[in-house]
């Protein structure tokens, strides 16, 4: 029987550890990439697009995999205690990590501007949580300040770990394909999901592993646009909550996936971001939060104008679980609400006879 212990163990040899580290892990990565089935019917392309859903993760989003690397390393280095500024999702996989470890975990987030199941699972995971009245960006600014005056090691992108073990989504990807796609599309706020798969994929070229690199498309929030903008934005806005970010920390490494790999950045609305997500649902069954779906939305739209070619392989990361964001999920679904009828076998018969 084989036992499957993380991503550190599996990709052991392409990862900063020694025989002796002690490995903190929740058995993260390994998640699945699936063909879209259906809608590429819908739209009429002759198109392979696959859907490497990160929100199957421990915590329900990819942070997991840079979680793991950066709490081990900070573990090893003799850390008692790791701090991070968030939107949501890093908080929950940093409280997550450090309570496996046994340390203390401390998250500055956005006041009011948290998912609702994000903040639940930071709570649980017992993290203390300083909410500022500030945005994300202010956030990241006071972490780096406090780490220079307490005892605290930054788990943020910032942190040359994280992008190590994120870096193993694009391989798992090519393990799973026997090939690097032709287009990698992903959702961009802090810009270290297209810097760490960037990284990987020219890993694996590097060593032979692939033959081929995929052109990276990075898609952003049109409120939340500082790649398309080609300026940081002092106050983002969007729904799409992950991606609320308006200065990202990792700004020249994904400027530079996007020139080394042919790429682009681009920018969709709210509305395209939630019909993507809507979309994905009912014709396909996968449910990711809002933030995910930017990049389908994203190849959707290329795939339409024919800026990314038909007979294309294509790769849309999900970041994270449609769970994270149950408020928005419901707001979609706000004309399907249960209806009320007798306890009796005629009415789910009339009920169920209706609605085909």
């Amino acid at each position: 029987m084989t036992h499957y212990t993380g991503l550190i163990e599996r990709y052991r040899k392409r990862l900063p550890v020694s025989d002796s580290t002690r490995i903190i892990s929740l058995n993260e990565g390994n998640t699945p990439l699936i063909q879209l089935q259906n809608i590429p019917r819908l739209i009429g392309k002759e198109v392979d697009i696959y859907v490497k859903f990160e929100g199957l993760n421990p915590t329900g989003s990819f942070k997991d995999r840079g979680m793991t690397m950066a709490v081990t390393k900070a573990v090893e280095a003799g850390s008692h205690a790791i701090i991070c500024a968030s939107t949501g999702n890093t908080s929950a996989s940093a409280a997550a990590y450090a309570a496996r470890a046994g340390i203390r975990a401390f998250v500055l987030i956005p006041e009011g501007k948290i998912a609702l199941g994000k903040l639940a699972q930071t709570l649980m995971y017992d993290a203390k949580i300083i909410q500022i009245s500030g945005n994300f960006d202010q956030g990241m600014q006071l972490v780096k300040e406090v780490a220079d005056h307490a005892p605290v090691t930054i788990v943020n992108s910032i942190n040359p770990f994280r992008i190590d073990g994120q870096k193993t989504a694009a391989f798992e990807i090519v393990d799973a394909l026997g090939f690097a796609p032709d287009y990698h599309c992903l959702p961009v706020g802090n810009a270290g999901n297209i810097t760490a798969y960037w990284k990987g994929y020219t890993e694996y070229a590097r060593d032979r592993v692939c033959g081929n690199l995929p052109v990276m498309c990075g898609y952003q929030a049109a409120g939340a646009a500082p790649f398309v903008l080609g300026e940081m934005v002092d106050h983002p806005e969007t729904v799409a909550t992950a991606i609320r970010i308006g200065h990202p920390q990792s700004w020249d490494f994904a400027w530079t996936a996007q020139r080394e790999s042919g790429g682009w950045f681009d920018k969709f609305t709210d509305e395209q971001i939630l019909a993507a997500q809507k979309m994905l649902s009912q014709f396909e069954g996968i449910f990711c939060e809002p933030a995910s779906a930017t990049s389908l939305a994203g190849a959707l739209h290329d795939i339409g104008s024919g800026k990314i070619p038909e007979g294309s392989k294509i790769v849309c990361t999900l970041t994270g679980n449609g769970i994270k964001d149950p408020e928005i999920a419901m707001m979609q679904c706000a004309d399907a609400k249960p209806i009320t009828i007798d306890a009796s076998l005629d009415a789910v018969k009339r009920a169920i006879l209706d609605s085909l």
